[in-house]
């Protein structure tokens, strides 16, 4: 195998991923010692265990930088005056290349690891779908990564419509932390604690015993008393972790505009993170309001923009949130920054939807929660009494949460005309209100049921290649939901309003 240098214009990632890969993989081995040492006991002594656990984690560590030795080797990128090409492998050697001008994202990640070794990761992408159309460079310096991102993104700087200020347009805030408990997230960690509790207590063959002192624990304690206790230790495990995971997340947390018209938001304490978004490609802006973030006056702020990198690593990276829960009026303000507008779309008043949509919506909600009441009805009638008090108290507590939860969906429904942008709000779990740029929408879906019909209602969705493609007022007025639509895009739907007797 040659070993001579690489000309010139090509570059390798930095050699210092060989001691990357082994680091990492003798942490993953170390966590991994302690169960199966113990489970090698059962077969042979103590010591034994140890010096089979040893050798076999210093054969995997061995083969592992190995293996990561030889992908330096054989990885090299270039950087041209047109495209930028990456070639690697071994038996099956892959040459990728992607166009310049496609280019839309150089994102920077480095976990704690590389951060102590000042390297970074860098994920050039066009925004399309599918891994084809992201290259990774893992790891190369710091650097060189602000080189490559400088570089990639350097568009010929023109003057963009507003007076909004260039450089920093937000950063942390330390109090925004108290949104994190109210999260979805909370519960789904408090659950995955009590999980990983019995999956770690069987892997050591505890899982008994762990159980046996639950129960001890609570041998004279009402069972309804110890749910109560154990779903509430579960939730505090909870909130303890989202607690954790947004320090982890939003620590550092910046968002700036840089000169050349690109938005940068920079964060996290051990994974640091850079991503941009060029302003050429923002069509618009999303106001996201989850339920329990909403009862304490915050929002969250996510870019409509096209791009943004959708590989299978990127897609569960927050690559388009601009502002983290934060006071709604702070989210407003942000969003007029990143738009250039003296007033944020996101806060226009809004048309509200005839009340034939708050019909719909109960309909919806207690058909939701009564199909199971019956069915336990059901099967209490033929099967046991005990059902039939199950079947009770879910109706008691569900049906008040099903009306209050459907009369909320009412109320948010909404849509507007805001200068260069139409605006619609839908949702209560999760409200959005997303501001669109007029001049991204590409189409329009025009859906009206048979029902809807009946009610004078349809539901008009804007469609377009930035942010979720799809857009949608939901059971608007029929007249005045193509109107709406008419008014926002001209000359889009006048073929359907013709065909339409009375725009119905």
């Amino acid at each position: 195998m040659s070993t001579a240098a690489p000309p010139a214009d090509w570059h390798r990632l930095d050699p210092r991923t060989v001691l990357v890969t082994a680091l990492v993989v003798a942490g993953v081995v170390a966590g991994a010692a302690i169960p199966v040492t113990l489970g090698l006991t059962r077969w042979s002594s103590l010591p034994v265990a140890v010096l089979q656990v040893l050798a076999g984690a210093l054969l995997v560590i061995g083969v592992a930088a190995g293996a990561d030795r030889v992908r330096w080797h054989r990885t090299r990128y270039r950087i041209g005056t047109e495209r930028v090409d990456l070639h690697t492998g071994l038996l099956l050697v892959k040459r990728r290349s992607l166009a310049r001008s496609r280019i839309r994202t150089v994102d920077l990640t480095a976990n704690l690891m590389l951060r102590l070794l000042g390297l970074v990761t860098v994920r050039i992408g066009t925004g399309e779908q599918g891994s084809e159309s992201t290259l990774v460079l893992d790891p190369v310096t710091r650097a060189e990564g602000e080189r490559l991102r400088l570089l990639l993104l350097e568009r010929a700087a023109t003057a963009s419509p507003g007076v909004h200020r260039e450089g920093e347009l937000a950063v942390l805030d330390p109090r925004w932390i108290r949104y994190a408990p109210v999260s979805f997230v909370a519960p789904m960690l408090g659950g995955a604690a009590a999980g990983a509790v019995m999956q770690v207590s069987d892997w050591v063959g505890a899982q008994g015993q762990v159980i046996e002192w639950v129960g001890d624990r609570f041998r004279e304690t009402p069972l309804l008393w110890t749910i109560i206790v154990l779903v509430l230790a579960a939730l505090v495990a909870g909130v303890v972790g989202a607690l954790g995971l947004w320090i982890e997340m939003w620590w550092n947390y910046r968002l700036e505009r840089e000169a050349g018209g690109t938005l940068r938001v920079r964060r996290g304490l051990f994974t640091s993170r850079s991503i941009s978004v060029e302003e050429a490609r923002l069509r618009g802006v999303d106001l996201v309001e989850p339920l329990g973030v909403r009862l304490l006056g915050a929002a969250r702020l996510d870019a409509i923009t096209t791009g943004l990198a959708k590989d299978h690593e990127a897609r569960n990276a927050d690559h388009n949130t601009l502002l983290p829960a934060a006071p709604r009026t702070r989210a407003d303000a942000v969003a007029a920054d990143v738009l250039r507008e003296p007033d944020t779309p996101t806060g226009a008043a809004l048309t509200p939807h005839p009340r034939a949509a708050r019909g719909r919506r109960l309909r919806w909600s207690l058909a939701a929660v009564l199909a199971p009441v019956l069915i336990l009805t059901l099967l209490g009638a033929l099967l046991t009494p005990v059902l039939l008090w199950i079947a009770l108290g879910c109706a008691v507590v569900a049906v008040p949460v099903a009306v209050a939860l459907a009369l909320d969906a009412y109320r948010a429904l909404g849509h507007a005309l805001s200068g260069r942008y139409l605006v619609t709000r839908s949702g209560t779990v999760r409200r959005s209100t997303a501001a669109l740029e007029r001049a991204g929408v590409i189409g329009w879906t025009v859906k009206q049921s048979v029902f809807q019909r009946r009610a004078g209602l349809l539901s008009i969705t804007a469609t377009t290649a930035a942010g979720g493609g799809a857009y949608t007022a939901y059971d608007t007025d029929a007249s005045e939901g193509l109107t709406f639509a008419a008014d926002a895009v001209p000359g889009l739907l006048e073929p359907f309003l013709e065909r339409s007797p009375k725009g119905a």
